[in-house]
């Protein structure tokens, strides 16, 4: 395959070209002395660690990563295991026999699903994306997850373009990407929440999204 894949977590395959790019913010969970001990094992050409003092939000994160990267495709991903590698060669098969622009992994068809999550997650998770789907038509089951395949140009042009953080960020991608026509596929996936640590989802990020939705709807 002649196209470099540069992933934010280690893949289970081995016929594909690619690198790990890991941005980190300054966290506290030890998440950069990890990476250093796998540099060691696999090389700091293959696992690059591009480490930023503080937290200084998603779409920063991501234009950081995408600096370091020399791959022609961007695969994001949560490094805690809540994307699992398993399911990339599904991404990156599914992108080579359409073409894609954008693969995007999805909880809510046939085949995907969440686990670890309760109830009142699981609903609010739900009730953000129907409403986006309702008031916005993007033409895809998921807007709010994380796990997406991007053709590198694509991803430069989407970030540039997007003027959200936190939360809303990823469904303003996926909303940006649909209308300005790329080809946007879908992988169904699980979602599993992560073992250590906590999500933080609480009122003011549903303000913030639905603030975000308003947006997206006057000028998207």
């Amino acid at each position: 395959m002649e196209n470099k894949f540069d992933f934010c977590s280690f893949p289970v395959f081995r016929d594909v070209d690619f690198e790990i790019i890991v941005v980190d913010d300054g966290s506290p969970d030890g998440t950069q002395d990890i990476v250093k001990q796998l540099q060691q094992v696999y090389g700091e050409d293959r696992i690059l660690l591009r480490a930023r003092p503080k937290k200084l939000g998603l779409g920063t994160a991501y234009a950081h990563g995408l600096k370091h990267a020399s791959g022609n495709f961007v695969v994001i991903m949560d490094a805690d295991l809540s994307h699992h590698p398993k399911y990339l060669p599904s991404f990156i098969k599914k992108q080579m026999e359409t073409g894609a622009s954008v693969v995007t992994g999805t909880r809510y068809v046939q085949g995907g699903g969440v686990h670890g999550w309760n109830l009142m997650r699981k609903l609010t998770s739900r009730g953000a994306n129907v409403l986006a789907q309702t008031f916005l038509w993007p033409g895809v089951s998921d807007l709010t997850g994380s796990f997406r395949l991007y053709r590198k140009s694509v991803l430069e042009d989407l970030i540039n373009s997007c003027v959200s953080k936190g939360y809303v960020f990823q469904m303003e991608m996926i909303v940006r990407a649909s209308r300005k026509g790329h080809h946007i596929e879908e992988v169904p996936i699980t979602f599993v929440d992560r073992v250590y640590g906590s999500s933080k989802l609480g009122g003011s990020e549903i303000v913030e999204y639905l603030k975000g939705l308003v947006y997206l709807l006057l000028t998207t």
